[in-house]
């Protein structure tokens, strides 16, 4: 699945120029932590989120003297907190993705950089939002595959998902398969991998259970 196909095309949006206290009011308007900034060009400039908004000085926030910082960092510090302009207090240079990423990008994507929304973009342009909840609706509303493979067909493609990373490479594994319940067979070093194991079973399209021979581990 792609972004293209669970985007939010209604966009919340901010100047540059407009107060941080209308962004603030969009962003509780609209229930959503992070507002794009766009310039009247109509490119993505920034993203302002809730938490370029936490250490502000409305909120009693003030700026301590801290000497490990340097003149420039003091400064920037200042800045967020106390400056009233958008354009003074967003987050610049913002992850983006394009229309056709796919999800599991997007998932990567939203872990590395600890955010929770990311702008859709056409040459510079922004023309959707992703967010966290999309992602939760994906995996809700995926509709699986009704074309069960074979048997055969199955156990290549569990061999195959074994390997891929999941922590069980090179271990000796024997996968068997009848009328699409899914045996495993072998030793595996921990619990996790134990799991591990099912879950890469379990991924595979047409499987109907699966069940593992490996010995239990102590807890």
């Amino acid at each position: 699945m792609l972004v293209r196909d669970v985007m939010k095309v209604r966009i919340i949006k901010v100047s540059p120029d407009n107060s941080v206290k209308q962004a603030a009011e969009l962003m509780l308007a609209n229930r959503v932590s992070g507002i794009p900034v766009i310039d009247d060009e109509g490119q993505l400039v920034g993203l302002i989120t809730e938490g370029d908004l936490l250490r502000r000085s409305e909120l009693g926030h003030r700026t301590m003297a801290d000497e490990s910082l340097s003149p420039e960092e003091k400064a920037r510090t200042y800045i967020k907190s106390n400056a009233w302009k958008v354009a003074d207090v967003m987050s610049r240079n913002p992850v983006s993705i394009g229309e056709d990423t796919p999800l599991a990008r997007v998932a990567n994507l939203m872990e590395e950089h600890g955010i929770k929304r990311l702008p859709v973009t056409r040459a510079g342009a922004v023309v959707g939002i992703v967010s966290r909840a999309d992602l939760l609706q994906a995996i809700i509303f995926a509709k699986p595959d009704e074309t069960a493979p074979g048997d055969e067909a199955i156990r290549r493609s569990i061999l195959i998902r074994l390997n891929e990373n999941t922590g069980l490479e090179g271990q000796d594994l024997t996968v068997t398969v009848a009328n699409g319940v899914v045996h495993l067979w072998g030793n595996v070093s921990t619990e996790e991998c134990r799991k591990a194991a099912r879950v890469a079973a379990e991924s595979v399209r047409g499987v109907a259970g699966v069940v593992d021979h490996f010995p239990k581990h102590e807890s």
